[in-house]
């Protein structure tokens, strides 16, 4: 087995970029989901409810970060120097961030439609703890959904493919990757092998199998277009139901750090 691709999302819910090598972090990989738009209410705004997020791109930069989207001038951000915070929602957890400037927040809110602020994760070492039943002490998570990284793998991909290709919506398929917006997927696997996987190495660094990622309708948006459409729900939902969870992708915790880089040769340890 192999490591095919990398995948790196800086801000939550936007496009990600595919480096060639990305260093792994206890939080998750470098520069992964620092970033994140909140309403006025302080609460997580994501594709689920604002899909032409699909159609934002993030460059990371020295000390910040672009942003692309149609019909905007690029926006470049830079890391906050405050140290004052503001608490945010992502999901159950109340998270301590910092804001970016104004202007960030007009550009977003003029891009959606409404008002919205960019913000910054500062202190990923401290500031959100992972699900205490899922987790040892002391391991925090960025603002991704709940885990510090996502695994998929190729022959999962197609197969779940050749399923949709039997379905009432065929012509939805074939599904490419970004629908599940991984941070790695590896090659050379047997379908589904990731369901028995418990410990895996991945060039310098270890990871710990958490638990199966349970999908939902961002995985229907199109991430060119910011078109929605049904699959894979459909499919998973009649193949891939796991209690009231339908699964594609494993989360990963690291128990090391180090660099990890496309074509690593992946070791299942348990």
């Amino acid at each position: 087995m192999t490591l095919h691709s990398i995948h790196v999302h800086p801000l939550k819910a936007a496009r990600g970029f595919a480096p060639p090598s990305a260093v792994v972090e206890p939080w998750g990989l470098a520069g992964d989901r620092r970033w994140l738009l909140v309403d006025t209410d302080g609460r997580l705004v994501t594709q689920r409810g604002q899909r032409q997020l699909a159609l934002v791109e993030p460059e990371l930069t020295t000390g910040g970060v672009t942003f692309i989207a149609p019909g905007r001038a690029t926006l470049s951000v830079t890391v906050p120097a405050s140290d004052e915070t503001v608490t945010v929602g992502v999901w159950q957890d109340k998270i301590e961030a910092v804001l970016a400037d104004d202007e960030a927040h007009a550009w977003f809110s003029d891009y959606l439609g409404t008002d919205v602020r960019l913000v910054h994760l500062d202190d990923p070492a401290t500031r959100r703890p992972i699900d205490p039943e899922y987790s040892e002490p002391g391991e925090t998570v960025s603002f991704a959904d709940g885990y510090p990284l996502l695994l998929t793998t190729l022959a999962s991909l197609d197969a779940l493919n050749s399923l949709i290709a039997q379905g009432d919506h065929a012509d939805e398929g074939p599904l490419p990757m970004n629908r599940f917006r991984p941070n790695v997927v590896i090659a050379g696997t047997a379908p589904w092998a990731e369901d028995d996987f418990r410990r895996v190495a991945i060039g310098e660094a270890v990871f710990r199998f958490v638990k199966p990622c349970g999908r939902c309708v961002v995985t229907t948006t199109d991430q060119t277009t910011a078109e929605r459409g049904k699959e894979p729900l459909r499919t998973l939902a009649r193949h891939r139901r796991f209690d009231d969870q339908l699964v594609f992708g494993q989360n990963l915790i690291p128990e090391t750090t180090g660099t990890i880089r496309v074509g690593d040769t992946v070791r299942v340890l348990d």
